[in-house]
Order: C-alpha cells, then structure tokens, then sequence
C-alpha cells in the first residue's frame, strides 16, 4: 500500500504513527499538495493528504476514512471494542482534528494570502475555539492505558503540530497537556520521529 502525504501535515502523521503501532507497512511518498501532483489528484480529486492507495488501486481518504480501513485491516485493534471506550477515542480523534483544522486555517490566511488582506478577525476567531479546546483537553486529560487507540494518535500529532508551528503560543498555563506527548512516547517510541516535521 501506499500513502501519500506530507512531512508537516498533522493529519499524515497521525495515519503514519497508526499504521506503525499496527504493524502494517506502508510505502510512504512525500508530495506537495500546492503543486496538484498527478499521482495525488487522480487519485483524490480533492487533492489533499493523506491518501492512500491500496494494493488493487483503490483510493481512501481522509485521515478518519484511512484510519477505520487500517483498524480493519489489522488483527491489532486500533479502537476499543467496548462501545463507551469506542466512543471516548471517537471523539478525542474528533476534537484533535478540529484543533488540526483551525491551526491550518490560520496558517494558509497568514500564507496564502496578501499581508495587507489578513484577516484577524479570523485568526482570532479560530485561536477562540482552539483556546477552548485545549483547555478542555488540559482538564480531561485522555489517560493512557495499555492500549493505544485513534484518539491518542490523533492528540500526538496535533500536539506536534502545534509544537511544531506554534511553539511558545499555546503551552503556557496547561501543564497536564504540555506534559502529555512526552508520556506518549514513551508508549509509541517511534513518536519523536513521525509527529509532524517541517
């Protein structure tokens, strides 16, 4: 199977870190979503990462998509089997990618478009849900059990994300959270080099 995907994005990292802690190998080919490579766009029209491309061809995206076919796919569950366990790890996996959405958000008005025409009207609007956000997740801190699961993968690689583009912006008066990828890892060694990259 292959994925496509990007070093930096969130989304992919989260995918890698699963596929990795299943056991399942992928072959992993980086592309630029700006430039609308063909391998990536006539495999997924929307041209965004990650996809992956089975071994008979097919096509599955997104990040939650890929992630339900690998727990599929694996005789190592990716999700609990118990419905209120499986419920917690949806909705953690859930909130994470809201946080990953609005990070990116910000991030493509500061990129993509003329200084003169940001908006802070919409940063500020986003960094207002993800303050909330994180600050929830701070409170209510996912414990790590025995098992991993989407939700922890999820968490770890937005936590990365935001290490990784917002460093000094969101840590200050969350202790519990800034803490928490360090004790990831120590349940998924191969963390510090799958979470997010530039």
């Amino acid at each position: 199977m292959k994925l496509l995907f990007a070093p930096a994005s969130p989304y992919s990292s989260k995918v890698r870190m699963a596929a990795r802690h299943l056991g399942i190998e992928l072959e992993e080919v980086r592309v630029n979503t700006a430039e609308n490579p063909p391998e990536l766009v006539d495999a997924n029209p929307l041209g965004k990462i990650p996809t992956l491309i089975t071994d008979d061809g097919t096509a599955i995206f997104d990040s939650r998509a890929i992630m339900q076919y690998l727990h599929r796919l694996s005789d190592k569950r990716l999700y609990p089997k118990k419905d209120e366990k499986r419920t917690e790890a949806d909705v953690l996996e859930a909130l994470a990618d809201g946080i990953a959405d609005c990070l990116l958000a910000i991030v493509y008005e500061k990129r993509f478009r003329p200084p003169e025409l940001v908006s802070q009207d919409v940063i500020d609007r986003q960094w207002a849900k993800i303050n909330r956000s994180l600050d929830h997740l701070d409170k209510h801190l996912p414990k790590i059990g025995k098992k991993l699961h989407g939700g922890h993968f999820a968490l770890a690689s937005t936590l990365g994300y935001l290490m990784l583009r917002f460093p000094g912006e969101w840590e200050n008066g969350r202790a519990a959270l800034t803490e928490w990828p360090a004790k990831f890892a120590k349940h998924f060694e191969p963390y510090p080099a799958l979470r997010p990259k530039a």
